[in-house]
């Protein structure tokens, strides 16, 4: 019989769909996981019919976390870095990802599970979904969740939930800026296809531009920041379809 696959994906109306289909095992971040995810969001960037990008998760959790029996079992220090290095590239493609991607949680986002949330541009949780760190539970500091945490939260906020191991609500997510709204759990897709859909529907160079720019932007000095953000103002000027709508809306057509 064949293996259902780690990643499904669906593409429709520019929003490509990437979902996480090991609800048996909580959807952990597997080594085979990270590859099929990995694997599609490559795939979808590439799609230039692609326009936004949304991560969900089949099952009752959106995401246990990396596989501990896993990484437990592999043979000694560097197999596990290497695990993890595979995991970071996988989360820094997120963020290098030409689109916008959005983090679909309909369940529990927990360790890994976290950081995938905080490493996407957009996240909407339903209702009953919660999140937290808790790798310190276990003895376990989730260090490179941390990194994801730290840049997405006050970092109060993400050292509460990193030293605490505490899971927190979605109400409380949506709070600390951890995910963008909270919504009831039937209202989830609608959501979220809302939310993209507007997206999918804006010019998109202009769209790509600006995640690039919010990007560069985050490590720089004010100063560099404005100058940067100035320089690709005046190339968002230059674009074609930018200069089309701005003359329509001053009546220029």
């Amino acid at each position: 019989m064949t293996e259902e696959p780690h990643v499904t994906v669906a593409v429709a109306d520019g929003v490509a769909t990437l979902t996480l289909n090991r609800p048996d095992r909580a959807n952990v971040l597997s080594a085979a996981m990270i590859e099929a995810l990995d694997g599609a969001i490559q795939a979808a960037d590439a799609d230039p019919a692609v326009r936004v990008l949304v991560i969900a998760a089949k099952g009752r959790i959106f995401s246990a976390g990396h596989d501990l029996a896993e990484v437990r079992d592999l043979p000694d220090q560097a197999a596990r870095e290497a695990l993890f290095a595979r995991c970071s590239a996988m989360m820094q493609r997120i963020a290098a990802c030409r689109v916008p991607v959005i983090a679909k949680v309909q369940g529990a986002a927990v360790a890994a599970g976290c950081q995938l949330v905080a490493t996407c541009d957009l996240a909407y949780a339903a209702e009953g979904a919660k999140f937290g760190v808790s790798g310190i539970n276990l003895g376990l500091f989730c260090s490179t969740p941390s990194v994801a945490l730290t840049r997405a939260v006050a970092p109060k906020q993400a050292l509460d939930l990193l030293f605490t191991g505490r899971l927190i609500p979605a109400e409380r997510a949506a709070a600390i800026g951890l995910v963008s709204a909270t919504v009831p759990a039937a209202d989830l897709d609608g959501a979220v296809d809302e939310a993209a859909g507007l997206i999918a529907r804006k010019p998109p160079a202009a769209v790509e531009l600006g995640k690039r720019l919010v990007r560069d932007q985050a490590g720089l000095a004010v100063a560099d920041a404005y100058d940067l953000a100035g320089r690709r103002m005046a190339e968002n000027m230059d674009l074609a379809e930018t200069g089309r709508l701005i003359d329509g809306f001053l009546g220029r057509s």
